[in-house]
């Protein structure tokens, strides 16, 4: 038996090339494939929805695609004024297909009661400590007796 290792060829999608310092020194000549100016977001050039768009945050696909597919592509083409305003059924059909998934679609006020940040909440309260919080022109209250300021005499 031999110590070595049978030669296994391998193919490689990628390709190894050396160059020598004349050929480095020579301003390169590959041209790369056209790039699009503008990548496509929401509204494609030609004027159509693109659910692909990452912008949509995968509400086109899942248990109530269809429904948002087909409230938002009312809205887009809706010639009503104020626009939309004819696509108000296919929105209420879209919330109560949401509303079967609250697990999906949590209302973002019960995310912040869970979390004791509520947004809408505007009090002067110390969520920590739940005590009033100071502003910066209250002066400071000390809270130390006359027996505890006085110094210590050396012995």
């Amino acid at each position: 038996m031999s110590s070595e290792l049978p030669k296994q060829e391998s193919t490689s999608k990628d390709k190894v090339i050396f160059l020598t310092e004349e050929e480095a020194s020579e301003p390169s000549t590959v041209q790369l494939g056209a790039s699009e100016e503008h990548p496509p977001g929401l509204i494609l050039p030609n004027g159509d929805i693109n659910w692909n768009c990452p912008c949509l945050g995968g509400m086109a696909v899942g248990p109530c695609g269809v429904d948002f597919r087909e409230a938002f592509s009312c809205f887009h083409y809706s010639e009503a004024d104020p626009k939309g305003s004819d696509c108000i059924e296919k929105f209420a059909e879209m919330q109560t297909c949401m509303q079967g998934y609250p697990e999906l679609f949590e209302e973002k006020e019960k995310k912040y009661e869970d979390q004791g940040d509520d947004p809408k909440e505007n009090t002067a309260e110390s969520p920590a400590t739940e005590e009033p919080v100071k502003s910066s022109t209250e002066e400071p209250v000390e809270s130390s007796t006359e027996s505890e300021k006085s110094p210590v005499e050396p012995k």
